[in-house]
């Protein structure tokens, strides 16, 4: 894992080395190993590393392949590169090094652009051919590694990370408001290209740009789309369990520790004992975060039933002041506003994994793929309804309110009957203290996350629409916030054999008699401990929010904003209503917290990038 930085000059002029390296510099976090610059005429390519494979000096980027036509940078694994390598070797292809970064030269040499169909792992490359003067970048199925970009005058500028962009940014950087209005609305981001910053633009996932250095332009063509990559359905779960052995058994390959987040929910825990159990694994160490018994979110009641089958545990204990301490950083860090605390505690987990480890097992992706959310019961009952089953709708709904005893999934199941535009509409209701001057401006942006994220017909639907416009959100925090502590995260979940065969699997394996992930829960039957197994409620890191923000250091920190002129001159939140908004919150009336934060967090995001 590590940092990539280009600047291309659309005007033929030479590119400026010190740029390039100021690029380098506001993401040497992501590689602290070492760091590396080619120029080439109006292009240069920058690079930093943490080394994963080959620790030696073989693994320095840019790399040049031995005929001296490919360069390329690259940032993520390719965890299939020893069977690749060994397949490039039958053809004749000489390999120098043992990183997978020379298998990446080898095979675009050998099929071009169609190698992209052959890489099981997480990429964003830029790759240079001197022979045609172009670049092709190339970024991975799901969006796990991130690529951006932005035209600025005269040059395009690519990075890793939106703050390598704005070091050299010719222009002070305006927000971009449509991004916002999701932001607080559906606490969505990343369901498009776009990012909270205006110009500054994604590869989208599954996506993949040749620029003509002649004539300079990124105009991205989708080489992965997953609706279209559905294959043959798994048999069960013991296909299921096998394929996932075998995905967590090849993110295990690097060449320095790895570790793994356990929260102790399902998808965290199974990864876990798998790697204690059917890959013999036991010293394997792992990280949580905890808040004492009792508390929200707090896990440690679960993860305690795993002592037995790990032996190295560590956790850290998340509060208000470390919350309070650790703002400014987590800002810097995330550099868009993120819409929960749970994303602070992530942080604080990456941080302790760093005293131990630099790679990371991480359960993202497995409630995209196995239907995890509390809503995806709306869109169950939603294709019953559909189907005219009222006797299977009855029969579903009785036992969701008695494991969840909560009539959130007939909720949910009326917001998603709704027209997108009434979708909008009634989010914008419930989120009132938005100042409805700026809903008015920026509404169509908001009613197609209405649609895309919640209008879908069917249990599979869902999924399919939650890879291509949700999913890479919670990619892009693990991504910053373990690169912030030099951390590379893998996710076995989202393996590409996984998901193209699991998704197109009866909609049984997904939701069940009122629980969710039953293929996942089936699989590992006498693998994980009965009570995380059979767990109804979904958890993920959560965090005490509620109560830290009604301490006497958050409440003086959020009283100031709201009654700031700054704040206010915004024109993006109804001050008054946020005030009584708050207040309710205080007085125990309410729990308003992911709201609260929202607003705070958006507040020194501008403090941070706009103002």
């Amino acid at each position: 894992m590590c940092g990539i930085a280009a600047i291309i000059h659309t005007g033929g002029a030479p590119v400026d080395e010190s740029a390039l390296r100021a690029m380098m510099r506001a993401m040497k976090h992501r590689g602290p190993d070492d760091e590396g610059v080619l120029l080439s005429g109006n292009a240069g390519l920058g690079f930093v590393r943490l080394g994963i494979l080959d620790l030696s000096s073989n693994g320095h980027q840019p790399m040049t392949s031995a005929d001296g036509r490919f360069t390329i940078i690259y940032n993520g694994e390719i965890f299939n590169y020893i069977e690749l390598r060994e397949e490039l070797r039958a053809k004749g292809h000489v390999f120098r090094t043992g990183t997978d970064t020379e298998v990446l030269l080898a095979a675009y040499a050998e099929w071009g652009r169609d190698m992209l169909h052959r890489l099981n792992g997480m990429w964003a490359f830029i790759l240079l051919d001197v022979k045609e003067r172009a670049l092709f970048c190339a970024r991975d199925r799901y969006g796990i590694k991130p690529f951006y970009h932005c035209a600025d005058g005269d040059r395009i500028l690519i990075a890793s990370d939106p703050t390598a962009i704005l070091a050299v940014l010719g222009r002070k950087p305006l927000p971009d408001h449509g991004a916002i209005l999701n932001f607080l609305a559906f606490n969505r981001t990343d369901q498009d290209a776009g990012s909270f910053f205006q110009g500054i633009t994604k590869l989208p996932h599954g996506h993949f740009a040749r620029i003509d250095l002649g004539r300079p332009a990124i105009d991205p063509e989708r080489w992965y789309y997953l609706r279209e990559r559905l294959r043959e359905p798994l048999g069960g779960p013991e296909d299921f369990l096998q394929l996932l052995t075998d995905a967590v058994a090849l993110r295990l390959r690097s060449d320095v520790p790895v570790g793994i987040c356990l929260s102790g929910g399902l998808d965290s825990a199974s990864i876990a004992c798998l790697l204690a159990g059917d890959l013999r694994r036991k010293d394997v160490r792992t990280f949580s975060a905890v808040y004492g018994q009792g508390r929200k979110g707090d896990e440690s009641g679960f993860i305690a039933l795993l002592k037995d089958r790990l032996t190295d545990m560590h956790a850290t204990r998340p509060d208000e002041q470390g919350l309070m301490d650790d703002l400014d950083d987590l800002t810097r860090t995330q550099c868009e506003p993120v819409p929960s605390t749970s994303i602070y505690a992530q942080y604080r987990v990456m941080r302790l994994a760093h005293e131990h480890v630099t790679v990371t097992l991480d359960g993202q992706g497995a409630d995209e793929l196995l239907g995890g959310y509390d809503y995806f019961f709306g869109f169950h009952f939603k294709q019953l309804l559909r189907q005219g089953k009222a006797l299977g709708l009855a029969k579903e709904v009785a036992m969701h309110a008695r494991l969840h005893r909560t009539s959130f999934g007939l909720r949910s199941l009326a917001f998603f009957m709704l027209p997108a535009s009434l979708r909008a509409r009634a989010r914008m209701v419930e989120k009132g203290y938005i100042h409805p001057e700026f809903v008015r401006a920026h509404m169509d942006r908001t009613a197609r996350v209405a649609q895309d994220l919640y209008g879908s017909r069917t249990v599979r639907d869902a999924l399919l629409d939650h890879f291509e416009h949700k999913l890479e959100h919670l990619l892009k925090w693990a991504d910053r916030n373990s690169m912030r502590f030099s951390v590379e995260a893998r996710m076995p979940f989202l393996d590409h054999r996984l998901v193209e065969q699991v998704i197109p699997m009866a909609e049984r394996w997904f939701i069940h008699r009122g629980m969710t992930k039953q293929l996942l829960r089936e699989a590992m039957r006498g693998r994980l401990p009965e009570a995380i197994r059979t767990r109804a409620d979904k958890m993920g890191f959560e965090t005490p929010e509620a109560d830290w923000f009604r301490s006497p250091g958050f409440r003086a920190l959020i009283q100031d904003m709201l009654h700031s002129t700054r704040f206010a001159q915004r024109g993006i939140v109804d001050v008054g209503k946020a005030q009584r908004m708050y207040a309710d919150h205080l007085a125990g009336r309410s729990d308003r917290s992911r709201d609260i934060w929202k607003l705070i967090h958006l507040e020194k995001w501008f403090t941070h990038f706009i103002d």
